[in-house]
């Protein structure tokens, strides 16, 4: 019993306070800018069913916490309905509505009577926050604990492999890939991963001679400790710097905001790559996980950082690392999503809108219920195929065993 409830902690209680922390971020986001817009606001929200937590301020805002904590929203005054994009007739009774109830001139302070350029800014503003955190986190960690440049380093090569066929050798140190330099072998790694069948091109230091090289990585299916069974790119090459190699570096201020940016721009470049490649059908889906897979990915890194170092403090240094860390990478993903031009996301909200500033009209209301059903179908879709790869990467039998054991 003591081992399922702590497996429980571990997985569990870890996953809902970032996702909570990440999901608080984003509705600031949207809540900030609407008040600074003067948008008068209902509610604020961070998780959905019964309230257990409720309070409501001297502006008439309630902020509540509801029992189910896998999201949040910001209710601001006057929504119609769940898109938040009424249309001309349901705008105009809204107006007579307000007019009625609070005079001339009462409706400029509702969300939908603002210009279209101000109420695009309030649903930008989620997703600008969720990378704003990331870029902080990042910038925090390259200030305060630095970071270990691990140049690219061959130490070993498999026999058979393209790395063997491309002609590498044993004390190589890979520069660049595809024309872009590198510093560190994880950048070299991560290139790999995202380019199974394409020959990629390696920039090579041998003694003093600069070598190009050509490899195609092969899809493997390795066994992750964090993400479970994964499929990726390899070329058979083992990198391992030596001590002598690795630097460490601790940034000042501007230059861990830049470091920032780029660790942040990297992460959104990979999935645009990944999703480029999932499109033109050089990748399979198989790599999407959803809750189930971020707990297990959650508890992994809480258990690795919780042996790591059995002191009390350095065992909660660890700790508040990895997590923060693992939020700033989950809160860009969380942030890119909400991007997507699919309607119920704030990517659709901002498709509606591009329309009605080109058209200068909302959106016919039976074409946003329609929009609106495809994506929630879309949605739910997505959300069962990441689960049921999931279950299919974790081995759902065996992890729930060994809760139960």
């Amino acid at each position: 019993m003591l081992g399922a409830l702590g497996q429980i902690l571990i997985y569990i209680v870890p996953f809902l306070l970032v996702l909570t922390f990440i999901v608080t971020i984003h509705e600031l986001g949207h809540f900030l800018v609407a008040r600074a817009f003067g948008v008068k606001v209902d509610r604020f929200a961070i998780g959905f069913g019964r309230a257990i937590f409720s309070r409501t301020d001297r502006h008439g805002i309630e902020w509540r916490l509801g029992w189910m904590p896998l999201g949040g929203y910001v209710k601001f005054s006057g929504d119609l309905d769940a898109s938040s994009v009424p249309d001309q007739a349901g705008l105009a009774e809204l107006r007579q509505r307000l007019v009625a109830q609070g005079g001339a001139g009462a409706e400029r302070d509702y969300f939908h009577f603002k210009p279209v350029w101000q109420r695009a800014l309030i649903v930008v503003a989620g997703p600008a926050a969720n990378f704003i955190l990331a870029i902080s986190i990042f910038t925090l960690v390259f200030m305060t604990i630095g970071t270990q440049i691990r140049p690219a380093r061959v130490a070993q090569i498999q026999a058979g492999s393209p790395a063997a066929a491309a002609g590498f050798q044993v004390g190589d140190l890979i520069t660049g890939v595809n024309g872009r330099t590198v510093r560190d072998g994880g950048e070299v790694t991560q290139t790999v991963m995202l380019s199974t069948g394409d020959p990629v091109r390696f920039t090579v230091e041998r003694g003093a001679q600069t070598v190009e090289l050509v490899a195609v990585p092969e899809r493997r299916e390795e066994n992750d400790p964090i993400a479970g069974r994964i499929k990726v790119g390899r070329i058979g090459l083992g990198l391992g710097a030596s001590r002598a190699d690795v630097r460490h570096l601790r940034y000042g201020p501007l230059e861990a905001v830049t470091e920032g940016v780029r660790q942040t721009g990297e992460i959104i470049g990979s999935t645009l790559t990944y999703l480029g490649r999932l499109v033109t059908g050089r990748e399979s889906g198989d790599q999407f996980s959803g809750p189930l897979g971020i707990a297990k990915a959650t508890g992994a890194l809480t258990t690795a950082a919780v042996e790591a170092d059995p002191a009390p403090q350095a065992m909660a240094l660890n700790l508040l690392l990895t997590l923060t860390s693992f939020a700033a990478i989950l809160s860009i993903g969380i942030g890119f999503l909400n991007l997507l031009p699919i309607p119920v996301l704030d990517g659709g909200h901002l498709l509606f809108y591009g329309y009605e500033a080109v058209a200068r009209r909302p959106v016919a209301a039976r074409y946003q219920e329609m929009g609106y059903r495809a994506g929630l179908a879309l949605l739910a879709g997505f959300m069962l195929f990441a689960t049921w790869n999931d279950l299919q990467k974790l081995n759902l039998f065996q992890f729930l065993g060994g809760l139960v054991s």
